[in-house]
C-alpha cells in the first residue's frame, strides 16, 4: 500500500524567523499525525535551521533545486551533497517555474536526478503541461515526453525511491484545479509507462503526487482517485492552518 505524501513546496518566501515561525506552528498541529508523510521545502537558506527543528520528528525535509555537479567553480548554485548535509532527504527536481523561468530541459532533469540518486536524495520528478499544450491535446505527449528525457538510462534499480508529480502549469497559482478526473487520468497515464518501461512493481509501489492550486477542501476528493498518491503543494504550503487542513484531510479518519 502506497503511504501518501504531502510535500510544501515554499518556492521563495519566507527569511528566517518567518520559516521558524511556520514549522513551529505546523509541528504543534501534526506532531503526532502518522497517516502520511509529510514533508516542507524551504528555501536553500533556511534548510539548516528548519532541519534543526525536524529533528527526530515524522516531518521530513525537502530541498526546492540542486545542481548536478559535486562540486567546483559554479557560483551560485548548490550541489546536492551540500543539501544533504543540511538534513535534506528530498529534493524537487524540474519545477515547471524552473523550466520556464530558467530554462531546465529534461538533460538536465536527467542529470539532476542523477546527482540526487547518488546521495542518497529522494527525487521528486515534476512534469506537466502548459495551458496552451493542453488546448493544443499535447498533454501526454508532452508529459511522456518528460518522462523519456527525464528517465534516460536509469535502471529499474536505480529508481526504487523516486517521487513523480504532476502539475498542470495552467493550474499553478491560478487557482484553477484539475478536476480530480482529470487529475486522474494524467496518473494513470504516468503510472502506467512506469510499467511500460520498467516493472509492474515499480508502477504499483511509486508514489504520483498532484500538484495545482491543492486546497483542504479539494485534497479530499483528488485522494479518492486511484493513482493520486498526495500532494506537491505551492501556496497553500505557507500558512500553516492551510498545509495542516491539507494533511489531515488527504487521509479518510
Amino acid at each position: 500500500m502506497r503511504v501518501p505524501l504531502i510535500v510544501g513546496n515554499w518556492k521563495m518566501y519566507k527569511i528566517m524567523n518567518e520559516a521558524v515561525e511556520l514549522v513551529n506552528e505546523i509541528k504543534r498541529e501534526l506532531l503526532d499525525f502518522r497517516k502520511a508523510e509529510i514533508v516542507v521545502c524551504p528555501p536553500v537558506t533556511n534548510l539548516s535551521s528548519v532541519y534543526e527543528l525536524l529533528m527526530e520528528t515524522n516531518i521530513g525535509l525537502g530541498a526546492q533545486n540542486l545542481y548536478w555537479e559535486k562540486e567546483g567553480a559554479f557560483t551560485g548554485e548548490v550541489s546536492a551533497l551540500m543539501i544533504k548535509d543540511c538534513g535534506c532527504e528530498y529534493v524537487i527536481i524540474g519545477h515547471s517555474e524552473r523550466r520556464k523561468y530558467f530554462s531546465e530541459s529534461d538533460e538536465n532533469v536527467n542529470k539532476k536526478i542523477k546527482a540526487s540518486l547518488e546521495v542518497g536524495l529522494v527525487p521528486i520528478m515534476c512534469v506537466g503541461e502548459t495551458l496552451e499544450e493542453r488546448e493544443a491535446t499535447k498533454t501526454i505527449e508532452v508529459i511522456k515526453q518528460q518522462l523519456v528525457g527525464g528517465l534516460k538510462g536509469f535502471s529499474l534499480q536505480d529508481l526504487g525511491n523516486l517521487v513523480i508529480a504532476y502539475e498542470p502549469v495552467w493550474a499553478i497559482g491560478t487557482g484553477k484545479t484539475a478536476t480530480p478526473t482529470q487529475a486522474q487520468e494524467i496518473h494513470k497515464v504516468i503510472r502506467e509507462w512506469i510499467l511500460e518501461n520498467f516493472s509492474s512493481e515499480l508502477s504499483s509501489n511509486m508514489r504520483i503526487l498532484y500538484g495545482g492550486s491543492v486546497t483542504p477542501e479539494n485534497i479530499r476528493e483528488l485522494m479518492r482517485q486511484e493513482d493520486i498518491d498526495g500532494a506537491l503543494v505551492g501556496g497553500a504550503s505557507l500558512k500553516s492552518a492551510s498545509f495542516v487542513g491539507i494533511v489531515k484531510n488527504s487521509v479518510d479518519e
